[in-house]
């Protein structure tokens, strides 16, 4: 019964701010799918193969937004935990894409989503 109850008081900007994340993984995810060149400029989308890529990067986004508001939608604090996770792990990959093409915007977004999210796992797990 506790459980439940910590589950039930997670702060509301918690919960906004993680369905944020879900709506933006899934705009993103949709964005790749039916507008790739939107997303991806400098991107040759007639090469061999690229269409396989961006489709398997717009379900990574797709999933990690269903993900985001399905933990979001219960609750749950592992389950969001979790989700926040595997945000830092991507942003983290993405610092060092950056450093390899040299792309200061892409390292620069990529700490800040780093610190966000985990900001957001210290403040999910500070209530256990």
């Amino acid at each position: 019964m506790k459980n439940m109850e910590e589950q039930r008081s997670l702060p509301k900007w918690i919960l906004i701010v993680s369905g944020l994340f879900a709506l933006l993984e899934l705009m993103v995810s949709v964005q790749l799918f039916f507008s790739p060149q939107s997303v991806l400029e400098t991107v040759d989308l007639t090469a061999k193969g690229i269409d396989y890529v961006i489709s398997m990067w717009a379900a990574r986004q797709f999933a990690l937004g269903f993900i985001f508001g399905f933990a979001t939608l219960k609750r749950s604090i592992p389950m969001l935990t979790l989700a926040y996770i595997f945000f830092l792990v991507m942003f983290v990959g993405d610092i060092f894409i950056g450093i390899s093409q040299k792309e200061s915007s892409l390292i620069v977004a990529a700490v800040v989503m780093c610190g966000i999210s985990s900001a957001m796992i210290y403040r999910l797990n500070k209530k256990r």
